[in-house]
């Protein structure tokens, strides 16, 4: 894959470690810190990354237009500082939520635009017939993330204290940002055709082309609702667990834990799949699989039994996630012209994380009226019938002029 790509995966690989190690932070330190409760807690969850896709959406079209790299460095940059105002203000006995509120905003908003940017870069920087071995990396390295970085997490707050772990994440996206400089290499300024100023109008261009897209379109629409379907049901199942079924906490997080070994295994059979049976079918069964396995969580019961039924059904779900998420995010990127990237995955970012908040709130409330269990079954019955959107992706990608470099020197713009 080249030294170039290799810093590239370094730099993620710290700043998803520093992320997982620094999962949940916030609540932790709003419990044990602030003395925060419930609603408290809940409005930390949600509104920083809601607010923060919304201030994300001028910076898209923004990106699209600028030298990715030193945005990239940018974004991390503006995370670094951001976090360290909370380690600061802790120390000095100044810490409240109201600034946790406002971290959780820039932090929301620079990780949508890193994404954004990267996703573009990286098209640049690897070869089309390797964007699958790219992203399977990129899957690999965040599932192994995810596994070790939670419980380790955990023993560094009791160890060193509730801002341990966000001083880590903090450090790691300057490693990130010192990772993606040593990139190197060289990044032609993208050129603006037409209107040369930043419209009103342009805010909406990621929208228009996925929606226009008949490639992407089916897409777009199968991932908002599985994801947002598969997230709305953690808090009815975490409410069901540790209340009447009477699970430990710790027996709670083993649940989750151990299941997440299945997407280290999927994303490393998502290249020998596709090679054998061609992208679009693993892309609609592993698709139709992980929607298939969370109708089972509204089944379990107490004791070995149900903490068993958790983790298969778990395992299930990550596991067709880990085979589909790399298969996704390349056709997603062979789909987009190069030069409409950024806006593209910066409205898919920021749609995403908009409507799980939305469904999240308002299944809350649809378990408080129904009880756990029914809000977890119907989310499943759902998911069900998102099966028929993977039918109607198209076969066949159709570049778009758009997608010819202006150039015919260096290698072909890629992701």
């Amino acid at each position: 894959m080249g030294r170039r790509f290799g810093w590239l995966w370094a730099a993620y690989s710290a700043s998803a470690i520093g992320t997982y190690l620094a999962f949940d932070a916030f609540s932790v330190i709003a419990v044990l810190v602030l003395h925060a409760g419930p609603a408290e807690v809940a409005l930390l969850a949600a509104t920083g990354p809601a607010v923060g896709a919304v201030a994300a959406v001028p910076l898209g079209p923004w990106v699209e237009f600028r030298r990715k790299r030193p945005v990239m460095m940018a974004m991390d940059l503006a995370r670094f500082a951001a976090l360290l105002t909370v380690p600061a203000a802790y120390a000095l006995g100044g810490l409240g939520l109201g600034q946790l509120l406002l971290v959780s905003v820039i932090v929301a908003a620079a990780d949508i635009t890193f994404n954004a940017a990267s996703g573009a870069f990286l098209k640049t920087l690897v070869p089309a017939d390797r964007l699958l071995m790219a992203n399977s990396r990129f899957e690999s390295t965040n599932w192994t993330a995810l596994v070790l970085g939670p419980p380790l997490g955990g023993a560094a707050i009791g160890l060193f204290g509730p801002v341990a772990t966000v001083v880590a994440n903090a450090v790691s996206f300057l490693l990130s940002a010192l990772g993606i400089r040593a990139v190197g290499g060289g990044e032609p300024r993208p050129e603006r055709t037409g209107v040369q100023r930043l419209r009103a109008a342009d805010l909406l261009d990621g929208w228009r082309y996925i929606l226009t897209s008949e490639a992407l379109r089916p897409l777009f629409f199968n991932n908002l609702a599985v994801n947002a379907l598969i997230m709305v049901a953690v808090p009815p199942l975490a409410v069901l667990m540790l209340g009447p079924l009477g699970f430990a906490p710790w027996q709670y997080g083993l649940a989750f834990a151990v299941p997440c070994l299945g997407g280290l295994l999927g994303s490393r059979l998502a290249r020998p799949l596709v090679a054998r049976y061609g992208q679009r079918r693993i892309l609609r069964t592993a698709g139709a699989l992980r929607a298939v396995w969370p109708l089972g969580l509204a089944f379990v019961g107490p004791g070995v039994p149900g903490l068993l039924l958790v983790m298969v059904v778990e395992f299930g779900v990550i596991t067709c996630s880990g085979v589909y998420n790399p298969v996704y995010a390349t056709r997603r990127l062979e789909c987009t012209p190069d030069d409409r990237v950024a806006r593209t995955l910066s409205a898919w970012s920021i749609t995403g994380k908009a409507t799980t908040a939305a469904l999240t709130a308002l299944w809350g409330l649809l378990a408080s009226l129904t009880g756990p269990r029914a809000a977890i079954a119907l989310a499943g019955v759902l998911l069900l019938a998102t099966l028929p959107l993977l039918r109607k992706e198209t076969a066949t990608v159709r570049p778009s002029p758009a997608t010819v470099p202006p150039s015919p020197a260096g290698p072909p713009p890629n992701r």
